[in-house]
C-alpha cells in the first residue's frame, strides 16, 4: 500500500466497505511512520504501538463510526489530546498530558479517527519555521537541511511522505497555506468562523485565527473540513455552513480570475517565484477562465500595520497565563506579548477600522472576480540554521514575520483560502499560490482547486 499516492477519500472508501480493514492501514502508517520520519521529524509524541493496533482492530470489529473510520491522523501540536503529550512546543509543556480532547481533536476522534500522536510545529505556533526546544526542528522533505515552513509544519511534511492522508492545520497569518506551498500539498484556511475555536477564554474579540484541513487533493480537504466544521454553542460567531463534501469540480469556463501578483511592488519575492506563479495562472486560462491583473486594491502598509496590532493583541491575550514565566518562552514570544501588553484600546480599535475599510473594498472586488490569487510565499524555503529571513531582494525585515506579508490580505479579514501547489523551482523545492474569495465561499474556492488539481497533480510529481 503506497500512502504517499493514495486519496483519503478512497481509503476511506475501502474502509467504510470494509474492503479494507482498520487494522491493515494502521500497520501501514506505522511501518510507513518507522521507514521516514526519523531525519524529518514531523510526527512527535507517537503513542505506543500496541495501544494503537488494538484501538483499530476494535473499529475493526464495531460499526462504522464515521466519515473518518478507521483513518490515522497525527493531531498539530496545538491542539491537546486526552492522554497524549501536548507541548505547545514550549518546554512549560513539556510534560503535559491533558484528559480530555480539544473540540477539533473530539471532532476527529467522533467521526472514526484513530489519533495517533502530534504534528511538530513552532513555539506557540510563532513563526512559519517548525522548530522547537522540545522536539527539535521539522525538515523539509525535498531538501533536508531546509526549513519545511510552518507553523502546519510536521503535517505537512507528513503529508508529503505518505506518513497520513489527512492533517489538522491552523493559520493566523499563513500555517496552512505556507508549508503546504513548501512541501507540494493543499491547505486550506477556510472562512472565519466556520469552524470553531477552542471554547475558552474570551470568545468575541479575536478573529485572526483558524483551524483547517490539510491533504493532497481538493476533495480530501473538503472531507475533514466537513468533520471539523459546524457550529457550537459556547461560541458566538460560528455559522450553520453548508457541507462541502464531495467536493466537485468547477467550470471554470467564463470565471473571472484576479492576479495581484506583488502588490504593485509592495512585496518582494525571490527569484523565480512570480514566474512560477504566472505558469500556473496560464492553467487556468487554458481551463476556460479569464485571468487579469489588478492594481494594488488597497495600500499594503496600512493593512501589515493593521495586522501586526490585532496579531500582537491577539497573541499577548493568548500568552498571558505565560507572563511570569516570560523568560522562558522564545524571543518572538516575548517579542509579541511586550508589544501586545502595550497597545491602548483605542490602538486596537484604529487597526479594526483599517481591517474593516479593507473588507469592505475587497467585497467591492469580488462583485467583478470570482477569485483573487497571490503566491503562498515571498521565499524559497530557507536554511534550518535561519530563524527568518532577514532580507528579500535586498529589501531588510523590519519584524521575524514581515516576510510574510503576502499572507496578511487574506488573514486579515478572514477570507476562505486555498493554497494550491504551483511546481518546483530550479533547486527542485516547491511553491505554491493562494486562490481566494469572499465569507462563505469555501465551496467554490475548492471546486476551484479541484479543476486545477485535476489539470496538475502536483502532490503526486516530483521534482525533475
Amino acid at each position: 500500500m503506497d500512502l504517499s499516492q493514495t486519496t483519503a477519500t478512497a481509503l476511506l472508501a475501502e474502509l467504510s466497505a470494509r474492503r479494507l480493514s482498520a487494522s491493515d492501514l494502521m500497520r501501514a502508517t506505522l511501518d510507513r511512520i518507522r521507514s521516514v520520519n526519523g531525519p524529518l521529524n514531523a510526527i512527535v509524541a507517537l503513542r505506543d504501538e500496541e495501544a494503537l493496533m488494538a484501538e483499530a482492530r476494535a473499529l475493526d470489529e464495531g460499526p462504522v463510526m464515521g466519515p473518518l473510520h478507521g483513518l490515522p491522523i497525527a493531531v498539530k501540536d496545538l491542539v491537546n489530546v486526552a492522554g497524549v503529550v501536548s507541548s505547545q512546543g514550549s518546554p512549560l509543556f513539556r510534560d503535559h498530558v491533558p484528559d480530555q480532547d480539544d473540540l477539533i481533536a473530539a471532532r476527529m476522534r467522533a467521526a472514526g479517527a484513530i489519533l495517533i500522536g502530534k504534528t511538530n510545529t513552532p513555539e506557540f505556533g510563532l513563526g512559519s519555521h517548525t522548530f522547537n526546544p522540545v522536539y527539535g526542528a521539522t525538515c523539509n522533505p525535498y531538501d533536508h537541511s531546509k526549513t519545511c515552513g510552518g507553523s502546519s509544519g510536521g503535517a505537512a511534511v507528513a503529508l508529503a511522505t505518505g506518513m497520513v492522508v489527512l492533517a489538522d492545520g491552523s493559520d493566523m497569518m499563513g500555517s496552512l497555506r505556507n508549508p503546504a506551498a513548501w512541501n507540494n500539498v493543499y491547505g486550506f484556511r477556510p472562512s472565519w468562523g466556520r469552524i470553531p475555536p477552542e471554547p475558552a477564554g474570551d470568545v468575541f474579540l479575536h478573529q485572526l485565527s483558524t483551524l483547517g484541513p490539510m491533504a493532497r487533493t481538493p476533495e480530501d480537504l473538503g472531507v475533514l473540513l466537513d468533520v471539523i466544521s459546524g457550529p457550537d454553542p459556547r461560541h458566538p460567531a460560528t455559522p450553520h455552513s453548508p457541507a462541502v463534501s464531495p467536493v466537485q469540480a468547477a467550470d471554470l469556463s467564463g470565471m473571472r480570475i484576479g492576479w495581484l501578483g506583488d502588490w504593485g511592488g509592495a512585496f518582494p519575492f525571490e527569484d523565480g517565484i512570480l514566474d512560477l506563479c504566472r505558469d500556473a495562472l496560464s492553467v487556468f486560462v487554458r481551463l476556460g477562465a479569464q485571468v487579469e491583473p489588478v492594481a494594488p486594491p488597497f495600500d499594503a502598509e496600512q493593512m501589515f500595520e493593521s495586522w501586526s496590532t490585532l496579531r500582537s493583541w491577539s497573541v499577548a491575550a493568548g500568552l498571558d497565563a505565560q507572563s511570569e514565566q516570560r523568560a522562558q518562552l522564545k524571543d518572538t514570544a516575548q517579542w509579541e506579548l511586550d508589544r501586545g501588553q502595550a497597545l491602548t484600546a483605542m490602538q486596537v480599535h484604529q487597526a479594526s477600522v483599517v481591517r474593516s475599510d479593507w473588507f469592505r473594498r475587497a467585497a467591492e472586488l469580488f462583485e467583478v472576480y470570482d477569485g483573487l490569487i497571490l503566491p503562498s510565499a515571498q521565499v524559497w524555503p530557507f536554511e534550518l540554521s535561519v530563524p527568518f529571513p532577514p532580507e528579500i531582494a535586498g529589501k531588510s525585515m523590519d519584524t521575524y514575520h514581515r516576510w510574510m506579508q503576502v499572507m496578511v490580505p487574506v488573514s486579515l479579514i478572514g477570507l476562505p483560502c486555498l493554497s494550491v501547489p504551483v511546481g518546483f523551482g530550479e533547486g527542485g523545492l516547491p511553491m505554491g499560490m493562494q486562490v481566494f474569495g469572499p465569507r462563505g465561499a469555501d465551496a467554490r474556492i475548492l471546486a476551484i482547486g479541484a479543476t486545477y488539481h485535476a489539470a496538475t497533480r502536483w502532490p503526486q510529481k516530483q521534482p525533475a
